[in-house]
């Protein structure tokens, strides 16, 4: 063998793909680094190595020159790689509950909750918001156009005896049975209700009051309209109730023993706030009791007297008249309620 190359030897030369090795493939692309490991050539001219030199940059510019010709090695490796990663990846989707990516388990949702969109979630709170409709009765809707002050937008006691009284003047209009559920709807309402409780006389057809409320029907009517506002408030209305009790009680002209012995009920806890309200009232009673003994007792005019004590001379009048009230007023007995 001689030491010159052919012209035919050089032409092959030059026709031969440069092949990198794997130390360079890894420098070009990641890729490329995946694929067996390759025998560099040995330029064998001036022309095989500045071939070889500049196969770097080719293979910088194009990636598929580091994966040779037809880039089978590279390609190959990347389905092996990009299959075993799918794999590994459905078996972790298949640990992870679904719905959450990280593995972790979603939280549980109300199916009812879920089920209701946002029009639902609307109409549940116009349900809500929107009042109820009041009770009426076509019965009342005549004794309102018939008797409007009785039975108009402001509700007057009914005197005991109206149903008849109504059925003597109406013989035609009113059915029995319908006009005593009709009564029964109005006397049992919170606008009644609170008529009777403000100690409203009761009231004829003509709107002519015939007869004073009875205490016992004051402080029923009283206590049950508290029992109805107490539901729907959010405080406590005892000692709203309890100063009502006390105002009814004086205003009945009763002693406690017969105030008591009327209105008592079978309810526990009204019984208890009566107590309260009774206990506060004779001793209310007894604090006016003694400032009128000492008025009487000082000889002073109100306003000298007031001033002497540091009270508000309007209040000291006030207390004086309560307790000269008290001491005129004999105890009244207690009257038996008609039937």
């Amino acid at each position: 063998m001689t030491d010159s190359v052919s012209e035919k030897e050089q032409s092959q030369a030059a026709n031969t793909p440069v092949v990198l090795g794997a130390s360079d493939a890894a420098a070009v692309s990641p890729v490329a680094a995946a694929a067996p490991e390759a025998t560099a050539v040995t330029a064998g001219s001036p022309a095989e190595a500045s071939e070889a030199s500049e196969a770097p940059a080719v293979a910088e510019r194009s990636p598929r020159n580091s994966r040779g010709r037809r880039g089978g090695a590279g390609r190959g490796a990347a389905r092996t790689e990009g299959r075993a990663d799918g794999r590994d990846a459905a078996r972790d989707a298949g640990r992870a509950p679904a719905g959450r990516a990280d593995g972790r388990r979603a939280p549980r949702r109300d199916p009812a909750a879920q089920g209701a969109g946002p029009g639902a979630a609307a109409q549940a709170g116009a349900k809500a918001a929107a009042p109820r409709a009041p009770r009426s009765h076509p019965v009342l809707e005549q004794l309102a156009g018939l008797y409007p002050a009785l039975f108009g937008e402001v509700f007057l006691p009914l005197k005991r005896g109206i149903f008849q009284d109504l059925q003597d003047a109406q013989p035609e209009l009113f059915e029995r049975e319908a006009l005593k559920a009709a009564l029964a709807l109005h006397t049992r309402s919170s606008r009644y209700l609170t008529a009777v409780a403000s100690g409203l006389a009761r009231h004829d057809l003509q709107g002519q009051s015939v007869e004073a409320m009875a205490p016992e029907h004051i402080y029923h009517a009283l206590t049950e309209v508290f029992r109805r506002r107490q539901q729907r408030a959010g405080e406590d209305l005892r000692p709203k109730l309890r100063r009502r009790i006390i105002q009814a009680f004086e205003a009945s002209g009763l002693s406690r023993e017969a105030y008591a012995a009327l209105v008592l009920s079978r309810d526990v806890a009204a019984n208890a706030v009566l107590d309260e309200a009774l206990a506060e009232a004779a001793s209310q009673a007894a604090r006016d009791e003694a400032q009128l003994r000492a008025f009487e007792a000082s000889g002073q005019s109100l306003d000298a007297f007031a001033d002497m004590y540091g009270l508000d001379a309007r209040d000291a009048a006030r207390t004086l008249d309560r307790a000269r009230q008290r001491r005129a007023a004999p105890a009244t007995p207690v009257a038996a309620d008609p039937a």
